[in-house]
């Protein structure tokens, strides 16, 4: 009972040990999926120490030391593997025989062995995608039991005098076994808890960013300027609870919201050196208001005592920060600072992607700009001409058609934004159409089939002109006894489709990209709608070529 109760003091250490562990920086690699070589060596001479302490405090009986040397190299090879278990379980052995002693080898070569075979029980679980089972104390129970039962029965085969090592496992085999057993399986229980700590904490610190970056899309889509940064400010302040949230340009306080804002004004000039530190070094700044207390520059009694600063970045060029501020008597929570540096880097990438989206409209403008201007003198030349020649013999005729011309023009002219309907769409087209009509004469028909729900359909400006234009110039224009162009807008399986079709089937290319116009259009539209929206061109030569337009019916 004695060499009992004296090994539990010993586990009972341990125990402590363990608990002290999860709270040092040491314990992170164990938070982790996988280890690295770097946390393999850190394991190593933390086991090990384990391991030798355990020799230490163990209790001298015949010339032999009962001890709980065995839970060092056992959590060793259940998490790390066979190589760890065996090195430290090798390690603590050599130094249980260097102490001497009848039962020097046999003690030094199971400790190793309990080591290995703890290794081997690790690849076991990972082959059978059974990870989450190292961290079992029950594992943990099972195999310091199985290594000690092999200690014991190790011992009288390598021991002599051969009576004195049966006598000595006799004596310690029960405290050994039990106190290794649940000291292994006590200690793995706290590495568990403390583990599925980090995972909630995570979880929450992910779920939070999570809901901060899907509140902030469409905020930073907008730029970051005085405005969005007070939207995004205020949604930061709400989701992490915490005293006070800022964020600055690199020279001026964009927005600030929570204790303080009545001397952290927005618009002045950045007065903190510490967030000046943060812009030209780049680099994150953590003031916790324990060790370090944060000094306000602007007013003696401000209530903020820690702040974390984070650089804004695009692009590895910082433009700007992140501050999150706690007052007196808070305390900076670790989740917090974490949440904080993550939504900073999601921020950094939502503005990367607003600014490449940016580009990509300011481009698909240019792409339509030089469209119309493609578009605009060669149809005006045609125009002219006809009016011309129609001004001989029927000027009303001619005079409707320079309305209809000048209606044309100026639309064009007009139509600034991004955003038309179906109906403005075909306006133009019918003021377009009207013109082409008069040139074609007879050689030109024009049918539409157009679903009066689908006029306030929303779509990119100049969207059909070009593709109708393409109908009548590539097509109709080629054929001698002229032919027909078709317009027809309907719904189908919760989408609106516009179609724009010939009967000359004279397209020459590939089927489904099409030219300059159909292009710039499907771009437009994809832009504005997804990739599962555009265009599709078709065509059977010399029958029918048609521009089939694909847009979300929600859009209506």
């Amino acid at each position: 009972m004695h060499v009992f109760l004296h090994l539990i003091q010993a586990m009972s250490i341990f125990i402590v040990v363990a608990y002290l562990y999860c709270k040092s920086p040491w314990f992170k690699p164990l938070t982790t999926e996988s280890l690295s070589s770097k946390d393999k060596i850190y394991l190593y001479f933390f086991f090990s120490a384990i391991s030798i302490m355990g020799t230490y405090m163990g209790l001298p009986v015949q010339d032999a030391i009962a001890n709980t040397r065995a839970i060092g190299p056992v959590l060793a090879g259940l998490i790390g593997g066979p190589l760890l278990g065996t090195a430290v379980g090798f390690t603590s052995g050599l130094h249980r025989f260097s102490y001497g002693g009848f039962s020097a080898f046999s003690c030094g070569l199971s400790t190793t062995i309990e080591g290995t075979m703890a290794g081997i029980v690790h690849l076991y679980l990972i082959k059978k995608h059974r990870s989450e089972s190292i961290f079992d104390p029950r594992i943990a129970f099972a195999v310091a039991f199985v290594g000690e039962v092999i200690h014991m029965a190790i011992t009288p085969v390598f021991s002599r005098p051969y009576a004195d090592a049966v006598e000595l496992v006799k004596v310690v085999a029960i405290p050994m076994t039990v106190s290794c057993s649940v000291g292994a399986a006590l200690f793995v229980s706290i590495i568990r808890d403390q583990k599925n700590t980090y995972d909630r904490i995570a979880a929450v610190s992910s779920g939070k960013a999570f809901q901060i970056a899907q509140r902030s899309l469409n905020i930073l889509s907008r730029g970051i300027n005085q405005q969005t940064a007070t939207d995004l400010a205020k949604i930061i302040h709400e989701e992490t609870g915490v005293g006070a949230v800022a964020i600055t340009d690199k020279e001026k306080v964009m927005a600030f919201i929570g204790c303080g804002s009545d001397h952290h004004l927005p618009g002045s000039f950045i007065a903190s050196p510490l967030t000046k530190q943060a812009i030209y070094e780049n680099k994150v700044i953590f003031i916790d208001g324990i060790d370090n207390q944060y000094v306000c520059p602007l007013s003696e009694t401000c209530p903020l005592n820690s702040v974390l600063v984070v650089p804004l970045q695009i692009d590895d060029e910082v433009i700007g920060t992140i501050k999150l501020y706690e007052p007196r008597n808070t305390r900076f929570l670790n989740i917090n600072k974490s949440l904080g540096e993550g939504i900073t880097n999601l921020l950094s990438n939502q503005l990367l992607i607003s600014r490449y989206q940016m580009q990509k409209n300011l481009l698909l403008r240019s792409e339509l700009k030089l469209l119309q201007a493609q578009v605009n003198p060669h149809f005006l030349f045609n125009s002219l001409n006809t009016i011309i020649s129609i001004l001989r013999n029927d000027a009303a005729r001619a005079r409707d058609l320079l309305i209809h011309l000048s209606m044309f023009l100026r639309n064009n002219i007009k139509r600034v934004n991004d955003i038309s309907t179906l109906e403005e769409e075909l306006d133009q087209v019918k003021s377009y159409l009207k013109i082409e009509k008069a040139r074609f004469e007879e050689r030109l028909a024009i049918e539409m089939n157009i679903d009066p729900n689908l006029l306030k359909q929303k779509l990119p400006t100049f969207t059909l002109q070009p593709l109708v234009e393409n109908a009548i110039k590539h097509g109709i224009s080629n054929m001698l006894e002229g032919g027909t162009v078709r317009i027809n807008a309907y719904r189908l399986n919760g989408s609106t489709f516009i179609e724009i079709e010939d009967d000359a089937g004279a397209f020459q290319g590939e089927i489904g990209n099409g030219g300059l116009g159909i292009k710039i259009v499907d771009k437009r539209i994809k832009a504005l709608f997804g990739n599962d929206f555009g265009t599709v061109l078709s065509c059977v030569p010399s029958e029918l070529t048609k521009v089939t337009i694909n847009v979300p019916m929600e859009a209506s």
